[in-house]
């Protein structure tokens, strides 16, 4: 019997702009220990999504497989960023199965056309095909996944310089790019403006970014742990955001923890 693939996070995204009429961003967290047991705990929160960062955590594609089991029985959308726009890289973690995928330090309209061709299968890209080894294709057993691996596939470009910002309306405009993800936080860098994210500058240049996804017909993420920042993000069109990060809520509630308790044990 053929199975089915869960809805990307593109669908998802879609579901929720037809769901409500109010605006309702879709909530989510980074996922950053590699630990399978903590990306299940984070899946059954009650979030929208989840982002698996293979970027600045020491997640590989063994911990990625099993982050994308454990919190597969769970109702959130798991989307893996990638280090880079590595057509090889991206090729794997398809293959172990990550539907949705955030790519980093997207700069330009050809940079993003390379991504989303690093996704495709010919002739409208350049992924090799290998579905009958690999989870993606539940190992042959998801009917004409080579032919509508598209639908079951949804991609997501990070755009976090100042030559990104200038470039959104067209890397928007990609075919194949299904929303962008603003980063802060190395825009505030490649500003001159290194830790300072919220900076009116910075925060203007979010917002021009913000505009030019959306003029485009594209949803347009964020993300802000500053919950009135996250706000006021939301209020100007975000349509989805990353509010926290398990290993800062874990440093954090560790530190709560200490300043109790370690202080009266001296």
């Amino acid at each position: 019997m053929p199975l089915h693939l869960t809805p990307t996070f593109r669908d998802a995204l879609a579901a929720e702009r037809t769901r409500r009429t109010d605006h309702r961003p879709l909530a989510g967290m980074w996922v950053c220990t590699g630990s399978p047991l903590v990306a299940e705990i984070c899946a059954g929160s009650g979030l929208d999504w989840l982002l698996v960062d293979m970027e600045h955590s020491p997640n590989g594609l063994e911990s990625v497989l099993a982050q994308l089991q454990a919190v597969a029985a769970y109702p959130v959308s798991p989307v893996v960023r990638v280090p880079s726009g590595d057509a090889v890289l991206i090729k794997q973690v398809l293959d172990v199965g990550a539907q949705n995928l955030l790519v980093p330090m997207v700069s330009s309209a050809d940079e993003a056309e390379a991504v989303v061709a690093a996704v495709r299968y010919p002739p409208r890209g350049r992924r090799g095909v290998g579905s009958a080894l690999a989870r993606s294709a539940r190992w042959n057993r998801v009917d004409r996944y080579l032919q509508d691996a598209d639908a079951h596939v949804s991609v997501f470009v990070q755009i976090e310089t100042a030559e990104g910002v200038a470039a959104a309306d067209a890397i928007a405009a990609v075919d194949g790019v299904d929303g962008v993800f603003v980063g802060p936080s190395d825009l505030a860098a490649s500003m001159g403006l290194i830790g300072e994210q919220s900076h009116p500058d910075v925060v203007a240049a979010v917002h021009r970014t913000f505009e030019a996804v959306r003029a485009a017909g594209k949803p347009v993420g964020v993300n802000a742990f500053d919950a009135a920042l996250a706000r006021s993000y939301v209020a100007a069109g975000a349509s989805f955001v990353l509010v926290g990060a398990d290993v800062a809520i874990l440093a954090r509630g560790s530190e709560a923890l200490a300043g109790r308790l370690a202080p009266a044990a001296r």
